[in-house]
């Protein structure tokens, strides 16, 4: 399920923020990841205000500021200051007028400031609020970071996804970043990001052993925030020839995941062979067809090459 909501107070945990007023309005809710630059709200006009939004005060906005009246501005800020409006935000250090503390405080509303501009702290801001309010996903499976490329591993229950993925950790071929439960969102038209519940971070659930503390067993580096999902690596029951498995490495299954498709491979798991190997293998074998290296087409390349080959030693052996 999505988020609905962000607090204030999270926003500022995890941009760049500092409270100037309203300590005891931050857990104002936050339903969009758009922010508004009130330029026009300025002049009074508020035809097409978006109160939900967070309020961003930037140089073009305080320096319009300085030319109107006690009353005029207190006005002005009275109506901005809506009953949905999260918070506002004063970029690049400047000073916070005695009108918008006055307007803020009657609504109940927190202020916050930064010495970033504001294009940055907008950036930041959209970024952060784009991530958490992003309509969400939850996989069964596990993600992992191979060699930087993220590969979501799924397959039935006690198969081993965890126990591969395992493996690959503690041969630093590989950084967690989910285990039983991937929560995945759409960053933008073409990828996905999946990242840890907040109660499972870090945390594995190895059959027979119990839960892993990843990061404090084999190290920070062995654990990853978030990872975007590149490849998704299924596991089957199944056995090579009783199912319709792809042996050459030529087919274009792909999984969705809120309207996002990626590269699907679907790997047996037969006794004796070695799962978290084949995973690395895998993620190899994507990342080297990304750079333009196709082995199967060398492969064809080379048949015909031998084919042609053998078609003139026919020819010449039926011509003497």
């Amino acid at each position: 399920m999505a988020q609905n909501s962000v607090t204030v107070k999270q926003l500022v945990d995890n941009t760049r923020l500092e409270i100037v007023a309203g300590n005891q309005y931050l857990e104002r809710p936050i339903t969009t990841s758009d922010i508004s630059r009130p330029g026009l709200e300025m002049t009074g006009y508020f035809n097409y205000y978006a109160p939900e939004r967070v309020q961003l005060l930037g140089i073009t906005e305080t320096s319009f500021s300085e030319r109107m009246g006690h009353e005029e501005l207190l006005m002005v800020y009275r109506r901005m200051a809506d009953a949905a409006t999260p918070a506002f935000v004063v970029s690049t250090g400047l000073p916070i007028s005695d009108e918008l503390k006055q307007a803020a405080d009657e609504a109940k509303i927190p202020i916050l400031t930064s010495t970033l501009t504001s294009s940055r702290i907008l950036s930041n801001m959209t970024y952060y609020l784009g991530g958490q309010l992003a309509p969400r996903e939850n996989v069964h499976g596990v993600l992992i970071d191979v060699h930087g490329l993220g590969v979501l591993i799924t397959g039935d229950a006690g198969i081993g996804k965890t126990e591969a993925a395992l493996e690959l950790i503690q041969q630093d071929k590989a950084r967690l970043v989910a285990d039983d439960r991937v929560d995945i969102y759409q960053e933008d038209e073409e990828r996905l990001i999946g990242e840890p519940n907040g109660v499972l971070r870090n945390m594995m659930e190895v059959r027979g052993v119990g839960i892993i503390d990843v990061q404090q067993v084999y190290g920070a580096v062995s654990v990853r925030s978030h990872a975007t999902i590149a490849l998704n690596i299924h596991l089957s029951n199944g056995k090579i020839g009783e199912a319709n498995f792809d042996r050459l490495g030529n087919d274009n299954d792909t999984l969705e995941i809120l309207g996002v498709k990626i590269k699907r491979m679907v790997v047996p798991v037969t006794p004796g062979r070695n799962t978290a190997s084949v995973i690395d293998a895998a993620a190899v074998k994507f990342r080297t067809a990304n750079m333009g290296i196709d082995a199967l087409k060398t492969l064809e390349e080379r048949m015909s090459a031998e084919m042609i080959k053998n078609e003139k030693k026919d020819l010449e052996n039926k011509n003497d």
